[in-house]
This record gives structure tokens, C-alpha cells and sequence, in this order.
């Protein structure tokens, strides 16, 4: 049913940066200049090889040396080694020709 007989009253309209696409949640990466990575090293040659890694992967880093604390590259790490989709190969429909290359339909051949 409308919402006449029941609504009296004008809608409230939506506001327009959401119809246009404009993301208001949006989440700051990190890793980013605006999210720099906070890195903790406990010599400077590490510091060095540390600030190499950086660069190569083209990352935004603070990297303390303090030989005090023990090292502390998590989030550099968990950046690195991100884990990857896992894929599978597509098993053919009943109509489709047998991936054994017989020339019969894999309903009747494999499947």
C-alpha cells in the first residue's frame, strides 16, 4: 500500500553527497600518509633493511630505533603477507565436452 493515507507530512529528502556517491564511512588504509605504519627497531642497520622494505612496497612508515624494546614490525608483516583467496577449478556442466578430450558430452563420458 502508499504511504498516503497513513503519512501526513512531508519526507525527509536524502541527502545529496550520498546520491552522488560521495563514501562518508570511509576508512583510512594504512600504510597511507594520512595512516603511517608505526615501526619499532632495535638497531639502525635493521632500521636501514627495514626502510628498504618500506620503499620497495611503496608504504608511508615511523620507524623508531630503541634498542630497549624488542623489535616491532607487526603490521608491516601483516601488510606483507596478506593471505590470498583460495580458487577452484570450475567443474564442467552435464552438456559441456569432457576435459579428457574423448569428444563424448561429460555426462556421458566422466561424470
Amino acid at each position: 500500500m502508499s504511504d498516503k493515507f497513513f503519512f501526513k507530512g512531508r519526507k525527509t529528502p536524502k541527502p545529496k553527497h550520498e546520491s552522488y556517491g560521495y563514501n562518508t564511512k570511509r576508512e583510512v588504509k594504512i600504510g597511507t600518509a594520512e595512516s603511517p605504519l608505526a615501526l619499532t627497531v632495535t638497531t639502525a642497520e635493521r632500521e636501514a633493511e627495514v626502510r628498504q622494505i618500506v620503499a620497495d612496497n611503496k608504504l608511508v612508515a615511523v620507524i623508531t630505533v630503541d634498542p630497549e624494546q624488542s623489535e616491532d614490525i607487526v603490521q608491516l608483516e601483516g601488510l606483507l603477507n596478506k593471505p590470498q583467496t583460495t580458487r577452484f577449478e570450475k567443474t564442467p556442466n552435464r552438456n559441456d565436452p569432457c576435459m579428457c578430450g574423448s569428444g563424448k558430452k561429460y555426462k556421458k563420458c566422466c561424470g
